[in-house]
């Protein structure tokens, strides 16, 4: 895959959070930084020093970055996005070393396609609930990531 870290990342922000407006997408280009920029857990050694091809790819970590989910064809994925110039915009925003206050040092976010957000994400314990934005619920790390 050619693309620089800049269209792979409005790709997988436009993927991710299309629908959640300029917040929920920074929102999402937050997290995804955050990982990038970790200083200690899975997602430092995953990043290998602040490689954004890396995290978004990392196996198991994000639909849209994977063309098929439970051997069928995943149709919304980064490699079928057409990013417009909000989603370049945030991920310049982001790739700036912007971040959203909101998010904090959260490392995870999912859609719970309900109105609660479960206390715990991922369900390992390495993940606390920290806010809701729009339809996505973001987690903090917990003492046991940093174990990760």
């Amino acid at each position: 895959m050619g693309f620089s870290d800049r269209e792979l990342l409005a790709r997988i922000i436009m993927c991710e959070a299309g629908g959640e407006g300029e917040n929920g997408m920074k929102a999402v280009a937050t997290v995804i930084m955050n990982r990038v920029n970790s200083s200690s857990g899975e997602y430092q050694r995953v990043s290998a020093g602040g490689n954004i091809r890396n995290i978004i790819m990392q196996k198991g970590q994000f639909n849209c970055a994977t063309d098929t989910i439970r051997g069928k064809y995943n149709s919304q994925n980064i490699y079928n996005m057409n990013p417009e110039q909000i989603h370049y915009d945030i991920a310049d925003w982001a790739l700036s070393g912007n971040s959203l206050n909101e998010i904090g040092i959260c490392l995870w976010f999912m859609n719970p396609f309900s109105n609660n957000c479960p206390q715990e994400f991922p369900y390992n314990g390495t993940g606390k609930f920290h806010t809701k934005l729009n339809k996505h619920c973001f987690f903090t790390p917990t003492p046991l990531y940093y174990n990760s």
